[in-house]
C-alpha cells in the first residue's frame, strides 16, 4: 500500500495496527504506551522519520538521532551532497543547506541542528509531532546537584580514606590478610576520590573540559582504574576474611610470608589497569563549542561502548557482588552457628557489607544496561520521554556510585573495635609525641637529651 505524504494519513493507518488493548496485529507485541506502540508499528510500515544528514543512518525516533549525533558528530566528514557550494574553499566562503538555502558557520553542530530540520523520511515538515518529547527536565539544578554531591564526597571521602591509611599503614606487614585487602582498598579509594575536582568542575560548566587533553586521558585512566580495583580487593578481602573464620587450615590468599600476596595484589591492579585501557584508548579531548573530554571511538561506537559496559558490569559488578553475597551469607551463618554466638548485631553487619555494595553499584549499571539495549536494538524500545529520563538519570546514579569512598572506611574500618583502639592509640601516641617535643624545646641540651632516650624506649616497649 502507498501512502500519502500525510501526516494525518499515516498516523491513521498506522494506528490500523494497533488493536484497541494496544497489541500489534503484525507480530503480537503488547504496548501499554500508545506512543510506544505508534513508534512500533511505523516500523512495520517502514517509515524512517530521521535520518542523520552527515552519515546518511537511519533512525526510528528523534532523541536517537539526537544521541546518535552528540556522541559520533566528531568522526563525521561532511558529504558534498549536503552542501549547496561544497566546491567553495577558502576561509572567507559561504556554506549553505543545499535544501533550504540557509546560511551555515563551518561547525558541525550548527549544520546538523539545522539538518535536523530536514531529517524526515519521506517530507520536509511532517511527523514531528509523533516522537516530539513532553517532558521538561531540569538540567541546572541537577548540576547544582551534582556539584554538592561530588564536593561531600570528596571532602568525606577523602578525610576519611587518609585516615585509614595512616592509622593502617602502621600495621602493614601483619600477617592479617584481611588489612592487606584493607589497605588496597582505601588507597583505591583515596585515588579515585583525587580525581572528583576535576569532575566537580566539568558539571558545574555543563560539560567543558578546562585542562588540556593530558590530564583527559589521565584522569579518567585513574578513575576506571580505580573503579575496577576496589571491587576487585573488597571480593578478595570478603573472601579472604570467610576461609580464615571458617577454613582455618586452608592457605591464606595474601600470606604474610613470601611474595604471593605482592604477586597477586600487583595482578589485580594490572588487570584493573588492562580492563580500564580498553575504554582509555578512545578518551580525548575533542573541541566543538567548547572543549570536552569524551570517550569517541572513530568506527563502531554503539558496538565499542556496548562492549565496555558489559566489561563493567560483568567484571566490576557481577563477579565481585557474587562472591561478596556469597562469602558473607556463609560468615553470617557460620556466626549464627557458632556455640559462642556473638552479638546479632555483628551478625547483621555482615548483610549490611552486601547491602551496601549492591545499592551502590545496582543502579547504575541497571541505567547502564538500559541505554546499551535501546542502542543496540533495531525495535524502539523507549518512548523519547524514557529515553531524556535514562540520560538525566545516568549522571545522577553515575556520582551515586561514588558513595562507595564514604561508606567502605565506615564499614570495614570505623565499626571495628580494633580499628577504632588502634586509631586511639595512634593518636594519642601522636599527642603524646608533641607534647613531649613542645616540653623539650626550652630544657637544657643534657635533659633533652635523657628525655629523648626515654621516650624512644617507651616507644620500643609499648
Amino acid at each position: 500500500m502507498k501512502l500519502p505524504p500525510d501526516p494525518a494519513a499515516v498516523r491513521v493507518h498506522a494506528e490500523s495496527h494497533l488493536t484497541e488493548g494496544g497489541q500489534c496485529v503484525v507480530c503480537g507485541l503488547l504496548f501499554t504506551d500508545g506512543e510506544g506502540g505508534l513508534n512500533h508499528v511505523l516500523s512495520h510500515v517502514g517509515v524512517q522519520l530521521y535520518a542523520c544528514a552527515m552519515c546518511h543512518a537511519h533512525f526510528s525516533s528523534r532523541a536517537k538521532l539526537l544521541r546518535h549525533t552528540n556522541r559520533a558528530s566528531a568522526s563525521f566528514s561532511i558529504p558534498p551532497a549536503a552542501l549547496s557550494n561544497s566546491a567553495a574553499t577558502g576561509p572567507h566562503c559561504e556554506l549553505h543547506c543545499a535544501q533550504c538555502g540557509k546560511t551555515l558557520s563551518k561547525d558541525f553542530q550548527t549544520m546538523s541542528a539545522q539538518e535536523h530540520n530536514h531529517s524526515l523520511g519521506f517530507n520536509n515538515d511532517t511527523l514531528w509531532f509523533i516522537y516530539k518529547c513532553t517532558i521538561e527536565l531540569d538540567t541546572n539544578n541537577r548540576r547544582v546537584a551534582l556539584f554538592l554531591l561530588y564536593l561531600l564526597i570528596f571532602v568525606a571521602g577523602l578525610l576519611e580514606n587518609l585516615l585509614v591509611l595512616w592509622v593502617n599503614w602502621r600495621r602493614r606487614h601483619s600477617a592479617n590478610g584481611v588489612l592487606f585487602c584493607v589497605l588496597n582498598v582505601s588507597l583505591s579509594d583515596t585515588m579515585m576520590v583525587v580525581t572528583l575536582p576535576f569532575y566537580m568542575m566539568e558539571v558545574t560548566m555543563d560539560k567543558v573540559w578546562l585542562w588540556g587533553r593530558f590530564l583527559c586521558r589521565v584522569t579518567n585512566l585513574i578513575y576506571v582504574v580505580n573503579f575496577y580495583s576496589s571491587s576487585f580487593f573488597l571480593a578478595l578481602m570478603t573472601l579472604e576474611r570467610y576461609l580464615s573464620l571458617t577454613k582455618p587450615a586452608f592457605p591464606a590468599l595474601f600470606p604474610a610470608v613470601g611474595r604471593r600476596r605482592w604477586w597477586l595484589c600487583a595482578g589485580v591492579w594490572l588487570l584493573s589497569l588492562f580492563l580500564a585501557l580498553l575504554e582509555n584508548a578512545h578518551v580525548d579531548l575533542l573541541e566543538w563549542d567548547e572543549p570536552g573530554c569524551y570517550m569517541l571511538p572513530e568506527q563502531n561506537y554503539s558496538e565499542w561502548y556496548a562492549s565496555v559496559a558489559f566489561l563493567k558490569l560483568i567484571f566490576q559488578f557481577l563477579f565481585p557482588s557474587a562472591v561478596i553475597i556469597t562469602c558473607n551469607v556463609l560468615i553470617g551463618r557460620a556466626v549464627r552457628a557458632a556455640p559462642d554466638a556473638q552479638d546479632p548485631r555483628d551478625v547483621w553487619l555482615v548483610h549490611v557489607y552486601s547491602l551496601v555494595f549492591v545499592l551502590c553499584w545496582f543502579p547504575f549499571h541497571l541505567v547502564m544496561f538500559l541505554i546499551i539495549i535501546d542502542d543496540l536494538v533495531n525495535q524502539f524500545l523507549f518512548s523519547c520521554n524514557g529515553v531524556e529520563v535514562l540520560y538525566f538519570t545516568f549522571t545522577i546514579v553515575e556520582v551515586l556510585t561514588l558513595f562507595h569512598c564514604v561508606a567502605n572506611p565506615i564499614l570495614y574500618n570505623f565499626l571495628g573495635k580494633s580499628f577504632r583502639s588502634d586509631l586511639t592509640d595512634t593518636v594519642a601516641r601522636y599527642i603524646d609525641r608533641e607534647g613531649n617535643a613542645a616540653q623539650l624545646t626550652g630544657a637544657p641540651a643534657e635533659a633533652e637529651t635523657q628525655r629523648e632516650i626515654s621516650t624512644g624506649q617507651s616507644d620500643v616497649d609499648s
